[in-house]
């Protein structure tokens, strides 16, 4: 059986190719996919997040783990689908319309997958009609709005306000952040929750989570 530490140090350090071949053998031994996501990869994704907050890693890091861990996930994925498994949550996340700016999000995106959760990433400049049609077809759990200009910050507005009107407000917890966000504006539009980078962000998920 290969040792789960191997594929949690191809995370932690960015080992792309490591994490796949460590991934790939693993599964070849008869691990089950979700043993490797709970006994490396969300540890993995746990500690990268620490060493973030203490400011040991920095957003290259925090992009080269995420990468480690979308080549592990490539292949456990169909896997998961074809076995019916399921992960703790599903998260619907895009950077708002009129605004191009993915890094942040990417990041977020790369944490909360590696931390057991369902990621369906929408992209960058998404409308609020998309956001919609994403809670509708496969009804998430969270929807993750992240804006890095402030004259796209109404944009998050906007998309509350078209989930409402869709009737879909209610079913999903709407979390917001970005360079020129808070947690005032998080309040005044109605968001559930906001955060300042990627680690907060999944602890912020983890939390709702566990209320609901």
């Amino acid at each position: 059986m290969t040792d789960s530490n191997e594929l949690y140090q191809a995370i932690l350090t960015g080992n792309a190719k490591k994490a796949h071949a460590t991934t790939q053998a693993a599964i070849e031994a008869g691990v089950a996919p979700m043993d490797l996501i709970t006994a490396s990869m969300v540890p993995a994704m746990d500690q990268v997040g620490r060493l973030f907050e203490e400011e040991e890693y920095f957003v290259p890091e925090l992009l080269l783990a995420g990468r480690a861990m979308k080549s592990a996930m490539e292949l456990l994925r169909p896997l998961m689908v074809a076995s019916g498994q399921k992960m703790s949550a599903r998260v619907v996340i895009g950077t708002v319309k009129g605004d191009l700016h993915d890094i942040g999000k990417n990041i977020v995106a790369s944490m909360l997958e590696g931390s057991g959760f369902e990621v369906i990433d929408l992209g960058a400049d998404v409308s609020p009609e998309a956001f919609v049609a994403a809670v509708e077809q496969r009804q998430p759990q969270f929807v993750c709005m992240s804006a890095l200009l402030t004259v796209t910050m109404p944009a998050m507005k906007t998309t509350i306000d078209a989930l409402m009107t869709a009737g879909l407000r209610n079913r999903v917890k709407v979390l917001i952040g970005g360079a020129p966000v808070t947690t005032e504006y998080a309040r005044e539009i109605g968001a559930d929750g906001y955060s300042e980078n990627a680690s907060t962000a999944v602890g912020l998920v983890r939390s709702l989570l566990a209320e609901a």
